[in-house]
């Protein structure tokens, strides 16, 4: 399986979301982004750029997903949760999952993998950790 490898990032300073053209590391380690602000482009460093990888996968209406997505899941049934798209390779796990998923709702395996792959679920791209904090409270309460 072949996908684009892409990156989009938020700006803590300017508090918006970026394409990201290039990413750098000075040789302190400090990260340097290149972001495409529809004019000229503009540099974000380190703590200041929120890096966010594309998981190669598309929601319901075609709009591609980023870690740090916040997804509405919702079942055959109707019944729908909202969780976090989460890369857990620091947690020895080299994978996108969702974090955040309720108890109630069982997947063998990744989540997100099962849930494209069985297509019983749909999932809709509903905002991000940075611009949509207030999506993720009571999301458990979602029906």
């Amino acid at each position: 399986m072949k996908r684009e490898i892409k990156f989009r990032a938020y700006s803590s300073h300017n508090h918006k979301i970026y394409s990201v053209s290039n990413i750098e590391w000075d040789i302190d380690g400090r990260i340097w982004v290149t972001a495409d602000d529809g004019k000229n482009g503009i540099e974000l460093i380190d703590e200041e750029a929120h890096l966010m990888q594309y998981t190669g996968l598309h929601d319901k209406n075609g709009r591609e997903i980023y870690e740090s997505d916040i997804l509405k899941v919702t079942g055959e049934d109707g019944e729908s949760y909202v969780a976090t798209v989460k890369w857990f390779g620091d947690e020895d796990y080299p994978a996108f999952d969702l974090e955040g998923i309720p108890e109630t709702w069982f997947y063998g395996a990744n989540a997100l993998a099962t849930i494209f792959q069985e297509g019983v679920e749909t999932c809709e791209v509903i905002g991000n950790i940075f611009e949509d904090k207030q999506l993720l409270e009571g999301k458990h309460e979602q029906k």
